[in-house]
């Protein structure tokens, strides 16, 4: 496929790379020089120093031949107007923009979702943009999920599973410390499937054989209620999280605070969480900048709300915040994010939430000793690559910086791997089948290896990046 990208900051930097990796021909277009020759010098494609939302540029960067067109400059309205400007001459290209005003982001939902069946028969998009990427929703689902699990790790739900990829770490001398990979289903009747394993410094997909130690980090796919037992086995528990602190009332924030104070009235979070809640309503909100502290407080008046900085002196013991369970930090300051989070647990607090850059950020504040880290580019870079991947790909996932992939497909009709079971195309180290849907149900399932796979079932595999080409094409059929 070519993809031309308009944009050369983090997130277009990091995207092209990915699509550069999986063989793809990408233009990248920015018009900040300094920009631009960072760029050049970091990825082999073709990167071009110009206005991209001048028509003219983008036929030199070959839009006409172009199967998308990706915009994710600062401004928002470059993007919209970018892709509206292609729409106009070129309608057939996939057009994306990241959007990162979420009154853009909702007004747009609201009408597409009004109407729906005009711009359904008509075949017509708003603004001309296939997709519209708010990175801000994503980022606080994530922080929002992770609170439900007590905060001490991290999770990746999937829609109508009752299952979740969990991340547990193996405390030493637990009762998974110094076993085979194999023998743990000895230990426990419950349901999992270990999907990969991180051990000094690696992630990889383990085989049965593996031996698992202490301070290793597990991948887990299980219910979401085996939870707490699969925590002891690790030599950990989960634990209650009644008192939480947010810090941030900003965009994300506030939408942290919506699902969780007002969860109880909140269909959507009963549905997506499926289980009652363990979060109480004794919640408080801190944010330095004053207008930001008096919307929260208008919007949420049962919520002690303080215009303050919690690294002040005195200020969380004061306030008894250093009494709490959890702390969330959430403001647009990634890096002062990880340094709240990990200030506040020095003075108690057991657990922390921090709202980072991308995944490289991540590992750092978990080696701080911050539970949950959640990148927010990388949130972005995953959306963009699942529309990408064509129809057949529903969702992409990256693990750990990208070493691993997780997607979710639909078998096409052209598959090769349709009317086959699994042992019969497995291949060790590349790839495993966490997930099968079987077209008709409801329900996902743990496969085993004499699953067959038929079109229209939909599957979640977690693939070796450095394989990712391979898979992709044996499973989905797809160019990327």
């Amino acid at each position: 496929m070519k993809i031309v990208i308009v944009g050369a900051g983090f997130t277009g930097t990091q995207l092209a790379k990915r699509l550069i990796n999986g063989k793809n021909d990408v233009v990248l277009i920015d018009n900040d020089e300094d920009v631009v020759r960072h760029a050049s010098n970091r990825l082999d494609c073709n990167v071009i120093q110009a206005d991209g939302n001048n028509l003219d540029t983008l036929e030199e960067a070959g839009i006409e031949t172009a199967d998308a067109l990706v915009c994710v400059t600062s401004n928002d309205e470059v993007n919209m107007i970018t892709c509206s400007l292609v729409d106009s001459v070129y309608p057939k290209i996939l057009k994306i923009a990241r959007v990162r005003n979420y009154a853009y982001y909702a007004n747009t939902s609201t009408a597409i979702q009004k109407h729906a069946s005009k711009l359904s028969s008509e075949n017509r998009h708003l603004y001309g943009i296939d997709y519209m990427i708010h990175p801000d929703v994503e980022a606080a689902e994530a922080i929002v999920a992770a609170v439900e699990h007590g905060a001490i790790t991290d999770s990746l739900q999937f829609e109508n599973s009752s299952y979740e990829l969990i991340r547990v770490t193996i405390e030493n001398e637990s009762r998974l410390d110094g076993i085979a990979l194999q023998n743990m289903r000895k230990l426990t009747e419950k349901h999992f499937l270990v999907c990969y394993i991180e051990s000094d410094g690696e992630t990889s997909l383990p085989s049965g054989a593996t031996i698992l130690h202490g301070g290793d980090c597990l991948g887990v796919l299980m219910n979401r209620d085996d939870l707490p037992e699969m925590l002891n086995l690790c030599g950990s528990k989960l634990k209650d999280v009644k008192k939480i602190a947010l810090v941030g009332a900003n965009r994300i924030g506030t939408i942290v605070a919506e699902r969780l104070i007002k969860k109880e009235s909140s269909s959507k979070f009963k549905k997506f969480f499926g289980f009652k809640s363990r979060i109480s309503q004794e919640f408080v909100i801190v944010d330095s900048n004053e207008a930001n502290a008096k919307a929260a407080s208008e919007k949420f008046p049962g919520t002690r709300v303080f215009c303050a900085d919690v690294t002040e002196e005195g200020f969380v013991e004061e306030e008894g915040i250093d009494k709490f369970d959890l702390v969330i930090c959430a403001t647009s300051n990634y890096e002062l994010n990880m340094v709240m989070a990990a200030y506040i647990e020095s003075l108690g607090v057991e657990n922390s939430i921090a709202l980072v850059a991308n995944a490289a950020f991540g590992e750092v504040a978990r080696k701080i000793g911050i539970e949950v880290a959640v990148p927010i580019r990388d949130s972005v870079i995953d959306s963009i690559m699942s529309h990408l991947r064509g129809d057949s790909v529903t969702g992409i996932h990256s693990v750990n910086g990208g070493s691993l992939e997780i997607a979710e497909i639909i078998v096409p009709k052209e598959s090769e791997i349709k009317g086959k079971a699994l042992k019969d195309i497995a291949e060790n180290g590349k790839f495993l089948v966490m997930q099968v849907q079987k077209k008709g149900d409801e329900n996902y399932s743990i496969p085993g290896g004499n699953t067959v796979l038929d079109e229209g079932d939909k599957i979640v595999l977690i693939i070796n990046a450095a394989e990712n080409e391979h898979v992709m094409k044996k499973f989905a059929m797809n160019e990327l």
